[in-house]
Order: structure tokens, then sequence, then C-alpha cells
């Protein structure tokens, strides 16, 4: 979550000066891992549908990942306070290494299942370790843009990752092993990191209510978000598999989206900054909107059409994850960031489990495409909301508001204040 300047002291009180390389080896492994997850995420919908299995199975398979997650956000305190962060980020890193082994088997949907609920457990898990190790482990004057490059490095990772399904042979356990690599050469900056052991992150404790009375437009946005990412970037690659796109269009498909999120935060970022920023939420989401019908009017067109119309659908869709928790943090207080962190945190993972759900069953029933009208009546539900809240809330004083920093949906929101 972003701090606000309205409320930080004066001074960097007790800020931590860690060796830089130190910093960075955090930073290096989530991006190693980042490859990996980008590299199962491409591979899974392309290989079930190269095998003959129906969409709904690489859906149920997402939302079970999607499960995973949600008791991930739910249990990593209580497991890192009896462990501390890095015996619990190896424990991570291991059961993801377990997960990918389980795919590299062959291809048994049910199986896959058991393995992805693994994975989005544990990826969850080293995401609220590393942001909580970062923020311990810098000071104020640093730590947004320390998180910036986090979060940037974890995107291109995830690039990186999809670009590297074109060049793996769908037959073997290529793409398994190269998972397996990634997260095992992910644990070594780890395990001989020199960063200190910082306290255990605050446990989820969940006060929604507080948290819709504090920022209703910053909570509804992690509703909306946790499901537009799981949507475009989670059903993404199994549409463009059942619609007959080549494993080599996927991976150039997969691997433009994350450019949407580097292309769209910066310039969103900076004008947010300086105007109320539900009137660049409101901006985001409607290019959401836009870009989800021309995907759909313009779906099986040209490859290079879709890459663009899914570049721009991506970076909207991740805009709105990083300011609605800006504009959050611009309404709380000191006292209220706990409790508002943990609220976010609830309401990203929840959506992140619910809505992938739906868009299995509307993929049952309607073919693959229903997952573009999912994001569709999701973003135009919030664009509607923001601009009612615009209507009857004032603006965040200037004085009060803190500065954005770019976040990717696919990261759970900091549980640190």
């Amino acid at each position: 979550m972003q701090h606000q300047a309205g409320h930080q002291p004066a001074e960097d009180q007790g800020e931590a000066h860690q060796p830089a390389i130190a910093v960075a080896g955090v930073i290096v492994a989530m991006a190693l891992v980042a490859i990996g997850n980008g590299l199962m995420f491409a591979y899974i919908p392309v290989s079930l549908g190269a095998a003959g299995y129906a969409p709904t199975w690489a859906g149920t398979i997402l939302t079970g990942l999607s499960a995973g997650g949600l008791a991930g956000c739910l249990l990593t305190g209580s497991l890192v306070r009896r462990v501390g962060h890095a015996r619990a980020y190896m424990v991570f890193s291991a059961l993801i290494v377990l997960s990918n082994a389980t795919i590299g088997a062959g291809v048994l949907p049910v199986l896959w299942i058991a393995s992805r609920v693994l994975y989005g457990f544990s990826i969850c898990g080293l995401f609220i370790v590393s942001q909580s190790w970062l923020n311990d482990a810098v000071g104020n004057s640093i730590r947004g843009r320390v998180m910036a490059i986090f979060y940037v490095s974890y995107v291109v990772g995830l690039g990186v990752g999809s670009f590297l399904l074109g060049l793996v042979d769908l037959g073997s356990a290529q793409a398994p092993l190269l998972g397996i690599v990634f997260s095992a050469i992910s644990i070594l900056p780890v395990g001989l990191t020199r960063l200190r052991q910082p306290p255990a992150p605050q446990a989820a404790s969940v006060a929604l209510a507080r948290a819709w009375r504090i920022s209703p437009v910053g909570v509804a946005g992690m509703l909306a978000v946790g499901g537009l990412s799981m949507m475009i970037a989670g059903f993404a690659p199994i549409h463009a598999t059942a619609i007959g796109l080549s494993q080599q269009q996927v991976a150039t498909l997969l691997f433009a989206m994350p450019l949407g999120t580097l292309l769209f935060q910066i310039p969103f970022g900076w004008i947010s900054d300086r105007t109320d920023r539900r009137y660049v939420l409101v901006v985001a989401s409607l290019l959401v909107v836009i870009a989800g019908v021309a995907a759909s009017r313009f779906d099986g067109s040209t490859l290079a059409l879709m890459v663009c119309i899914y570049i721009v659908w991506s970076g909207a869709s991740e805009s709105i994850y990083s300011l609605a928790n800006a504009h959050a943090s611009d309404r709380a207080s000191k006292d209220d960031l706990v409790a508002l962190s943990s609220s976010m945190l609830f309401a990203w993972s929840l959506s992140g489990f619910v809505v992938p759900g739906l868009g299995t069953i509307l993929t049952a029933v309607h073919g693959t495409h229903a997952f573009m009208y999912v994001a569709i009546a999701i973003a135009a539900a919030y664009t509607v909301f923001v601009l009612w809240r615009l209507r009857i809330s004032r603006a965040v004083p200037a004085s009060d508001a803190g500065s954005f920093a770019p976040m990717a949906a696919q990261v759970p929101p900091s549980l640190e204040p």
C-alpha cells in the first residue's frame, strides 16, 4: 500500500539501511519465479487444448489456483510468525517446485487442479513474504521506488515466461522442467541473503465495513480488479487456444499483454497525482470496457490487431489496481492503514476466486468468449459506481494525497501499512 504524504512523519524514522545487493536479491528472486509462472500460465491451457480437453478444464484449474491464493492470503502470516521470512520463502518455493513437477507428470487435469491449488497458495505466500521483507528493509525515502522496481520486474518476468512457450515442445515435459529450474534458482538469492529478518506481516484481520467507510471506491476497485485480472490474464490463453491460435501466436499474445501494464500505469499515475484519482479511474475503467468490446468484435482477426487490443485491455485493467490502492491510501488515516490493507487484500482475493468460477460456468454454457463479457460487465459496473461517488463525495485535498506507485494486479496487496 502507498504511504500518505499527509500522514507520514517529517523524518524518515527508523530507516533501515540494508545492503543494496541483498535488497536486489529478493527482487531478482521474484523475477525468476515470474518467468516460470508466466510460462506455466501459458503452457497449461495450450497443452490441454492440444490434448483435446474442453476449455472448461482450464477454467476449473484457474479457479483452483484462485482458491489456493485465497487460502495463502489468509494463512501466510501465521506461517511466517512460526518460522520467519527466509524459511517461509523456501517452503513456498519448494511447494511451487512440487506443483510444477506434478504438471510434468503428464496431462492429467484432475491432478493439475490440485497442483494449481498448491501453486496459488504458494505464490500468494511468496508475494506477502517478499513485500513484507522489502517494506522492512528500505526506508521511507526510497520505498516507493524499490516497490515499483519489484512490481515492474515481476511483470517483465511474466512476459519473458510467456515468450518461452513458443520455444518449448508441448509433447515433452520441457515447460514444467523450466518452471522447476527458475523456481529452484530463485531460492539461491534468498538462501544467501544478508537481509535481517523483519517482524512477521500483520494478520489479515478483515474489517470490510470499516474499509468501506474509509474508501468505497478503493474497496470496490479491489473487488472489481481481482476478477478482472483473472478474467483477462487467466482466460486469454484459454480462449486463444480454443479459437485455434498456434502455440507461437498464444506466446506472442501473452508476451505482449504485460507491456500494457508498463505503458499505461506511469502516465495514469502522473495524471492522478495532479487531479482527483477517481477521474482517472473512470478513464481506465472505460478503456477496459472499450477494449473488451473491441476484443469481442475483432476476435479471431489478425494477430497484430489482437495484440494491440489486449495490450490496452490488460494495461487499463492493471491500472485500476494501482489507482484504487492509491485512492484508498489517500483517504485513510495512519491508524486505519493496517485494517484497510487487510480488507483490501481479502476483497482482492475473494473476487479473484469467485469471478473465475463464474467465468468457468459461463464458458461451459456459452463458450470461451464469455470471459470477455464478464470483464466488460465488471468494468462497466465499476465505472458507474465511481461516477456516482464523484457526484456525492468530495475529493481528497491535494495536501493529504500521497503519491502514485505502479503495482501489478496479479500481485496481492501488501499487508503492510
